[in-house]
């Protein structure tokens, strides 16, 4: 599908909402704008999860996803639930003209975007390297590096001082495979997932002194879909003994340190990349 399609338009916060404060707040014709957060791959698991602790903490959302319609319909409407607002927005984030498209039409809905999670990812089936073909790699690397490059490069316009922004924060998803290799599973999984790490590292230097923080987030073993999507449904029941912690973790876990980064708590914290693995 080509383009990003709002599927929800905004309402008015609610009298009382709480309003949104730090470095991006700001007044556009006398009237207070809130901060807006853009989260990719919001539909379900750790951007789901985000979404509802972002918009407890006074974040409007935009909730990305690429085909579950019904389920970032639901997303949002928990957003609204919560007082704030909320908008729907599908695209591919593996194709930049769907990128563009979908900063476009937020641009046209919610102009103050404060923040950006790069949240969607694929992983595939566990193989070795020497089994994996062209289709699998570009895929791969489409949607967890190149589309994390064209969110935050798209962010950092809006966001940037340099480009007339009033700041935000953007907290890119890696994964602890990115330290682990992965090796006879998903070895180019895990080295997408240490691209990230190092994008983090450089574009946090790059924007540092433009009002803009740049983290990121390295999940664990995690109980989402993600592991029934790469053909492994109990992969997390079956790897946690091999953590130090004993379990697996929750995508609100991982959603508590996403909502971190992105607050004001975190505000000398830029080019870090934070584990959320039980001590894996």
């Amino acid at each position: 599908m080509s383009g990003a399609h709002i599927l929800f338009e905004a309402s008015p916060s609610p009298p009382g909402a709480p309003g949104a404060r730090g470095p991006c707040a700001t007044r556009r014709h006398n009237v207070a704008m809130n901060k807006t957060l853009l989260i990719t791959g919001g539909s379900r698991g750790i951007g789901a999860a985000t979404a509802l602790r972002a918009a407890a903490q006074g974040w409007d959302v935009a909730v990305n996803y690429t085909r579950d319609a019904a389920a970032a319909q639901q997303v949002a409407a928990a957003v609204r639930a919560l007082g704030r607002q909320a908008w729907v927005l599908q695209a591919d984030v593996g194709d930049e003209a769907q990128v563009l498209a979908m900063f476009e039409a937020l641009d046209r809905t919610a102009p103050v975007l404060c923040g950006l999670v790069n949240n969607a990812g694929v992983v595939d089936r566990a193989a070795r390297v020497d089994a994996m073909d062209g289709a699998r790699l570009q895929r791969m690397f489409a949607v967890n590096v190149l589309g994390t490059f064209w969110c935050a490069r798209e962010a950092v316009k809006r966001m940037s001082t340099r480009h007339g922004g009033t700041g935000g924060a953007i907290v890119n998803l890696s994964s602890a495979a990115a330290r682990l290799g992965a090796p006879g599973q998903y070895v180019d999984y895990a080295a997408a997932k240490g691209a990230v790490d190092v994008f983090t590292l450089g574009l946090a230097k790059e924007v540092a002194t433009e009002g803009v923080r740049v983290n990121a987030v390295r999940p664990g073993i995690i109980e989402t879909d993600i592991h029934a999507s790469g053909g492994q449904p109990d992969r997390a029941a079956q790897m946690a003994p091999l953590v130090p912690m004993q379990r697996a973790g929750s995508a609100d876990e991982v959603a508590r340190a996403i909502v971190w980064l992105l607050s004001d708590e975190a505000s000398y914290t830029t080019g870090s990349v934070l584990d959320v693995t039980g001590g894996r």
